[in-house]
């Protein structure tokens, strides 16, 4: 006599297993609901769960938020003009109408102050975002190709770097926005932007190089090459969203790193200059007055 317990196994499946094809039956049925709507996360993913859960992440991200929205709507914040002045006013100490006082032309600094957020917040942003984008370019070209074309880039690379980064910025900047020019607000921030980018592409370049240099002969690139992928897909669908973790890192830094540079080249008159509102350009022009109108 046969078992009945053994028949009833053999011939009724389980209902957490797959049911054959054909059959109708969803494979994930018998799952709770949760392991039904649970789908494979990112890097992106895993980064924000982790993210969300740390009170520091969320205290930089207000005062993020406060800057860029300082930077944006200015008129927010402030109802003076950042620009023009009465001389009557002139280094007038700080009272509830100028919570900063006034400078030396008589304008408001507190609102100098806001106004200055925005072009030393666009000039660094977009300083960080050309760098990134020509640095990464450069060093996804150069570490898949190898070879001569990684030799020629790195070595070109290693022109740059030879460069002092103030020196450079101040060649660059006499040259095409010296005394004798007359450039207008965004022709003066678009030099600017454009001799941080050039000084700082190589560092962002070698990050990249050294990423794809260690990415690129993993076991799921070797897959897609000998899948028949082209050299686009690899780099765009594989190789770039598993490289960018240390360019993110490194442009969080270039931020304020850049907005520091640029406060620094105004403050020697080589970087922003009038009618740019910068807080580079208001600490040059006060020098003079912090001991007699502190």
């Amino acid at each position: 006599m046969s078992d009945p317990s053994t028949a009833s196994i053999v011939s009724t499946p389980p209902a957490t297993m797959p049911t054959e094809a054909g059959s109708g039956a969803p494979t994930n049925a018998g799952l709770p609901e949760s392991a039904k709507q649970q789908k494979p996360r990112g890097l992106l993913g895993d980064a924000w769960i982790d993210l969300r859960r740390k009170p520091l992440f969320w205290i930089s991200a207000a005062f993020i938020v406060f800057f860029l929205v300082m930077a944006a709507f200015p008129s927010l914040f402030t109802s003076g003009d950042a620009v023009n002045g009465a001389l009557e006013r002139s280094r007038v100490e700080p009272s509830s109408s100028a919570w900063f006082g006034y400078d030396v032309q008589g304008r408001d600094v507190y609102a100098r102050t806001i106004y200055g957020a925005r072009a030393s917040i666009v000039v660094a942003v977009v300083s960080t975002l050309l760098t990134l984008l020509v640095g990464g370019a450069m060093g996804i070209i150069a570490g898949y190709r190898g070879g001569w074309v990684d030799a020629l880039l790195s070595r070109v690379a290693d022109i740059f770097f030879g460069l002092p980064f103030v020196l450079g910025a101040i060649v660059i900047l006499t040259t095409f926005n010296g005394s004798g020019t007359d450039n207008g607000e965004w022709t003066i921030m678009g030099l600017v932007i454009l001799s941080l980018s050039v000084l700082s592409w190589p560092v962002v370049m070698r990050l990249m190089r050294s990423s794809v240099l260690a990415t690129k002969e993993a076991d799921y690139i070797v897959a897609a090459r000998a899948l028949g992928a082209g050299t686009g897909r690899i780099i765009l669908k594989h190789l770039l969203p598993n490289c960018l973790a240390p360019l993110l890192v490194y442009g969080t830094i270039m931020v304020g790193s850049f907005i520091g540079a640029e406060a620094t080249l105004s403050f020697l008159g080589i970087g922003l200059k009038s009618p740019v509102v910068s807080w580079g350009i208001m600490i040059s022009e006060a020098q003079n007055y912090i001991r007699v109108s502190p």
